[in-house]
């Protein structure tokens, strides 16, 4: 084939070419892109088919364009545009930091209370387990939770009193 017999393979099969990879990808885009593909790999080996064969020849180097693709997609990591929205946030590093303070004062304040009492203020107030989950996991009764929660909250508002007059 020649030079011009190259465009004309393209005016005849682009848009069965592009069918047919909007068929594997279900994409506009990607077929689009595909079919451009497509034909600058075939633009160098067209010449040398005859033409009959040019159709299908077109078909298994737009097959093989999608396979490399598809390769080519598996080792890297490409997100859309949704993924990054949950990292997006109206938070500010001065707000950040404020949290950060916060969390590291509760924890100093939680090291002030027993192993127990700890260990209620963090499975009912910071994770949100309900009394009676929480305390099945210390394996005590609910009624001793209540008591140890209690215990706990009382002790953190007198220390939290305490640091405040201070």
């Amino acid at each position: 084939m020649s030079v011009l017999s190259i465009d004309k393979a393209y005016r005849d099969y682009k848009n069965d070419v592009y069918r047919y990879l909007f068929y594997l990808c279900r994409n506009h885009h990607t077929a689009e892109d595909l079919t451009q593909e497509t034909f600058c790999r075939a633009w160098s080996h067209l010449e040398q088919l005859p033409e009959k064969k040019v159709k299908p020849w077109l078909f298994r180097v737009s097959h093989n364009a999608y396979i490399d693709k598809l390769r080519k997609e598996s080792r890297s990591s490409s997100y859309e545009n949704e993924f990054f929205y949950q990292f997006a946030g109206e938070e500010t590093p001065e707000t950040w930091m404020l949290r950060e303070e916060s969390r590291q004062e509760l924890y100093s304040q939680l090291l002030l209370l027993n192993l127990n009492q700890r260990q209620a203020v963090l499975l009912y107030d910071i994770h949100g387990f309900s009394y009676q989950e929480a305390a099945n996991l210390m394996e005590i009764s609910l009624s001793k939770f209540k008591i140890t929660l209690y215990r706990a909250r009382q002790r953190l508002r007198n220390e939290s009193k305490a640091t405040a007059t201070a």
